[in-house]
């Protein structure tokens, strides 16, 4: 993670490699302008360079200012100050990721709000990321690491200490979430990941319980059980707990942890299965955002579930056709072995509706018909009108992409059973919706929340501070969730 530091030094003579400044487009045909640096706007006229968000113009400083070289940023507008603090963040993100390898730059945007400079600051925070723990090799074919140094020029601006603080936890938990989803699932298997939980948290007020498989049999975890007996990698669910001093409101957190699933017997297609190591990404999330609520201080108990098993077809895995028994008893027909997601869920929502929260939150990378309905950049959300009204009021402040799904209550029927109390899928139509509804049943009369990331979890296509693999979308959100809930 790079390190952030202020400066209020003069934008000509902050010294850095690199000097990131936005570039607006031009009125009426004029060419696209530095703000605030009329020399270099004058210098880059003949380029006529794009000024669309996220279009990227390095050039070498020529003395005009200090750094060793310039690097506008398109962001979108014809003026500064109508620039969406989202687009802010992409654009700058995007800056930053380019320059992986560098070893500092700085950031300013002369004319800009505090509030606009604290959201270029995010997305450089973000998009100053890499992830090269298995690329080997030395001198020009050694991995580049992400930027190491971000400087923030302020412009006498003294209110940025807070920003700086909350960008770093916010570079930091989002970090956590790509480094976990990204890391290859022979390496992250659920044992593993509960470790990794634990060493994620060992510096702060979080107690931490895992349960092994054989505790899971024992407290009838069936849904956890069932999914992971075809792995001779065992299941683990994880609580986490932050529960600050003086604390009155709760907010319980629940996240999909399939640390690898190829379907089970009900097999997935070849292609593609190797995106299936970001099946985790929910509980990653979910992780983060505990992490997140303990670092900023937040005055809200968090209490986590991390519902963690691999999806096999081993020779002890689950048929097509069995029936287990869940956390709260309910009996289930698995009719098709690659829905085990809501499967694990189900269980680790029952102990999260226990905890009697004030509002509850699961996160899973869940339904292929999420992507359908959404494509790959937008999450889905469902459940409880006023906690889907809460996530969506947080999603629109962290500037992530949501859009509200409903409970058709048609939908319920599909998932009668027909010799057990459910089946675990119902008719294709609507499948990101029936799987809502599934889980629905195992969070009682609490106010629930349920987002479907399945697809902006993970990507081919880089945009703004988001590269290839893990994104981390939507653990901003969640934390803001929780940071709304403590500023009531």
């Amino acid at each position: 993670m790079s390190m952030i530091t202020l400066t209020d030094t003069s934008l000509s003579d902050v010294s850095t490699d690199v000097l990131i400044l936005p570039l607006v487009a031009g009125a009426d045909d004029a060419p696209a302008t530095v703000p605030g640096s009329p020399e270099l706007s004058e210098a880059i006229a003949a380029l006529e360079p794009s000024a669309s968000r996220g279009d990227l113009l390095r050039i070498p400083s020529a003395s005009l200012v200090a750094a060793k070289s310039v690097l506008l940023v398109g962001v979108g507008e014809k003026e500064l100050s109508a620039v969406e603090a989202e687009d802010l963040r992409l654009a700058f993100g995007a800056a930053t990721r380019s320059l992986a390898g560098t070893t500092s730059a700085a950031i300013a945007l002369p004319g800009g709000s505090a509030e606009q400079l604290a959201a270029a600051l995010e997305g450089a925070a973000l998009g100053a990321y890499a992830f090269t723990a298995h690329k080997t090799g030395t001198g020009d074919k050694a991995p580049k690491a992400p930027l190491a140094e971000i400087h923030v020029v302020t412009d006498g601006e003294t209110s940025l200490e807070t920003a700086v603080q909350r960008a770093e936890v916010l570079a930091d938990v989002v970090t956590i979430v790509r480094d976990l989803v990204n890391t290859p699932p022979n390496l992250l298997y659920p044992a593993e990941f509960a470790r990794r939980a634990e060493e994620h948290v060992k510096d702060l007020p979080i107690e931490v319980t895992v349960l092994d498989e054989k505790q899971l049999a024992e407290g009838g975890y069936g849904g956890i059980v069932g999914v992971g007996q075809g792995s001779t990698r065992p299941p683990r669910l994880v609580k986490l707990e932050y529960a600050p001093t003086g604390a009155t409101r709760s907010v319980s957190l629940v996240g999909k942890g399939i640390t690898f699933d190829t379907g089970g017997i009900s097999l997935k297609p070849a292609a593609g299965m190797d995106d299936m190591t970001s099946d985790m990404t929910g509980a990653a999330t979910v992780l983060g955002a505990t992490v997140g609520a303990a670092k900023l201080g937040l005055d809200v108990r968090v209490t986590t579930f991390l519902a963690l098993a691999e999806n096999m077809p081993g020779g002890g895995a689950q048929r097509p056709g069995d029936v287990v028994t869940m956390r709260n008893g309910m009996t289930v027909e698995v009719l098709n072995t690659d829905a085990e997601g809501r499967m694990v869920m189900a269980d680790a929502l029952v102990d999260a509706a226990a905890t009697e929260p004030d509002l509850l939150m699961d996160v899973a990378t869940l339904t292929g018909a999420a992507v359908v309905a959404l494509g790959t950049r937008t999450a889905g959300v469902m459940g409880c009108e006023d906690a889907r009204e809460k996530v969506l009021a947080a999603a629109r402040t962290s500037g992530e992409p949501f859009w509200p799904l409903p409970f058709p209550s048609e939908l319920r029927a599909d998932l009668t059973g027909r010799v057990a109390d459910l089946r675990n899928i119902g008719e294709r139509p609507g499948g990101a919706l029936s799987a809502g509804i599934f889980l629905k049943e195992f969070v009682g009369e609490t106010q629930w929340a349920h987002i479907d990331i399945a697809g902006p979890a993970f990507t081919a296509k880089p945009l703004g501070y988001m590269g290839k693999g893990a994104t981390g979308m939507s653990v901003r959100t969640v934390l803001q969730v929780i940071e709304d809930m403590a500023g009531k």
